[in-house]
């Protein structure tokens, strides 16, 4: 069973060498790892080519360097290009908490034939210092009713088959913040998709990401949560923001 990695990056020299770190030391073979890269100039695909040289990284990591539409341009990209049957996202200031989470996700999939989806929880860690965990979202199994309360999975360790893409379509390009929550949705809500929970952290994101860098992308974010919503004809929960922020404010921790 081959799992299918597609990073969008641009202008991420400073982070993407953990990611391709993460990839690349996964103890899972039967993997690819394919970086969009939005035509950076800042050394991110001089990285790329130094990790691509590499004998360890033969035949598993293939990038592109082009300009493109956005992040989720970035990823339909990728999976189009993508051979395997399971297909995970991996952000290029993202990383895998450990080099045996593709392995875990893999025999999920085993187990449990008839999923569509396996998905675990994510912390969030400090931008300057990785090891140092801020946030923990702990995502626990899918309940159709968490959905009214914003309740959402995780993207970076969300993984699907294939044929979820082939059936139910890619990420909508034409949202610049909340084209996975879109897609979530889109799956969950009107695909009706099976989805299995796993137990277990799977990723580490930086905390500062583009959706709330500031006040201007956080209301341009919730407008794009709303509007997700009402482009699958879905009428949204009453008193859906505020209970899906409200939600958030237990994930945050204090670090000894």
């Amino acid at each position: 069973m081959k799992i299918s990695l597609i990073t969008p990056a641009y202008n991420s020299a400073r982070t993407i060498r953990d990611t391709l770190d993460s990839v690349g030391g996964q103890t899972y073979a039967d993997r690819e790892h394919i970086v969009i890269d939005g035509g950076s100039s800042d050394g991110t695909v001089a990285i790329l080519e130094e990790y691509a040289a590499r004998s360890e990284y033969s035949g598993k990591l293939s990038f592109i360097s082009e300009p493109d539409k956005g992040l989720y341009d970035a990823m339909n990209k990728g999976i189009r290009r993508a051979q395997g049957q399971i297909i995970g996202i991996i952000n290029s200031d993202d990383f895998y908490k450990d080099n045996t989470v593709l392995a875990q996700v893999a025999a999920a999939f085993a187990a449990d034939p008839e999923a569509d989806a396996v998905y675990g929880d994510l912390e969030f860690v400090d931008a300057a210092d990785k090891n140092k965990v801020v946030r923990c979202w702990r995502a626990g199994a899918y309940d159709e009713n968490k959905l009214k309360s914003g309740w959402a999975i995780p993207h970076p360790t969300l993984f699907l088959r294939r044929s979820v893409y082939e059936r139910f379509g890619v990420f909508r390009s034409d949202l610049e913040l909340a084209g996975d929550y879109e897609l979530l949705l889109r799956l969950l809500k009107v695909g009706r998709i099976k989805v299995h929970y796993l137990p277990a952290t799977l990723a580490r994101m930086r905390s500062g990401g583009r959706s709330g860098q500031n006040l201007t992308q956080r209301i341009k974010g919730w407008r794009e949560l709303r509007l997700a919503w009402k482009l699958n004809n879905l009428p949204r929960p009453p008193f859906f923001l505020t209970r899906r922020i409200l939600g958030k404010l237990g994930q945050y921790r204090k670090n000894d």
